[in-house]
């Protein structure tokens, strides 16, 4: 360990306890004040002779004018600390040792003006990052009363970023009260109504027939340019059947599915007991709808893949 140096660049708690270790390491135990002294850069500082203790000698550097630079050197350095996301390849605990770092230099200990730094920090929906991590913040302020709040609640942002679901997305649907997922077979086709190519649900374990690519559709959530954009309430979208390319839909002549005679796949989707056969096989009926909702209305999003 070398002989730490205190010229200013350096918060002078933290260069205490730098020399502190380096005697205990050298095994020095007498003249601590007078050799500590003789580590801080004359040319920079001047120090009173009546030093006589760590306590007075940390207070004695605070006084200086470099201490004040220093300060506000972390500052502005706060000022311009950004967030890169970890989809551009940027490293979150690099980005949080950096702030927590500047924090401490500048003796920002107060956790409101700790949130307002933050909140600088982070991009939004203008930064060319389409999650808006801001707001999402901005939103979980008052929860914060720590720097471990603070960065409890942006690792949360951070994990929910990465498992939105985004444009052209893979996921999969599963319907709740069965378990089963939304399926369909390439060339596999009603033989009544549309004739178009089936979709059911089908067994509890994820098959390569139950993968469907999320489309956002054009609206005032999303611009067809910006493919990475997510998916919100009430956005507009269509499912890709991935082994077909066949998109899930109602047609529009309104054919009624083969059993219960709904609507055969722009309503409520519901799978319920009713089964229908193709050939030698069976299958459990989905169906739109716009009657009362129910438990079988409920379909939970699974992301398998993102673009």
């Amino acid at each position: 360990m070398e002989v730490p140096r205190y010229d200013g660049s350096i918060h002078p708690d933290e260069w205490i306890n730098d020399i502190q270790k380096y005697f205990k390491l050298k095994n020095i135990n007498y003249n601590y004040f007078s050799i500590a002294k003789s580590f801080v850069d004359p040319t920079i500082i001047s120090l009173p002779a009546e030093i006589y203790s760590f306590e007075k000698l940390s207070n004695a550097l605070k006084e200086d004018i470099s201490f004040t630079v220093f300060k506000n050197t972390n500052k502005r350095l706060l000022r311009v600390l950004k967030y890169i996301p970890e989809r551009q390849n940027g490293e979150t605990p690099k980005f949080i040792s950096k702030f927590r770092k500047y924090c401490y230099n500048a003796e920002i200990n107060d956790i409101e003006e700790q949130k307002n730094y933050f909140c600088h920090s982070l991009p939004n929906n203008n930064d060319n990052c389409n999650y808006n991590y801001l707001l999402e913040f901005t939103k979980r302020k008052e929860n914060i009363k720590s720097m471990n709040d603070l960065i409890r609640e942006f690792e949360e942002i951070v994990t929910d970023e990465l498992n939105l679901i985004r444009n052209e997305s893979i996921v999969a649907l599963k319907h709740v009260a069965t378990g089963k997922y939304l399926s369909s077979i390439e060339n596999l086709l009603y033989t009544t109504g549309s004739k178009s190519q089936v979709a059911f649900v089908s067994s509890q374990v994820l098959g390569s027939n139950a993968l469907w690519k999320i489309i956002f559709g054009k609206n005032r959530y999303y611009d067809p340019q910006d493919g990475d954009s997510y998916i919100y309430d009430s956005h507009s979208i269509k499912l890709q059947h991935i082994d077909s390319y066949k998109f899930l839909g109602i047609n529009r002549v309104c054919y009624k599915s083969p059993i219960s005679e709904h609507t055969e796949g722009e309503e409520f989707l519901r799978s319920h007991d009713i089964q229908f056969t193709i050939g030698n096989d069976t299958f459990q009926e989905i169906v739109c709808h716009n009657e009362r909702l129910g438990g079988n209305d409920e379909w939970c999003i699974e992301l398998i893949k993102q673009d």
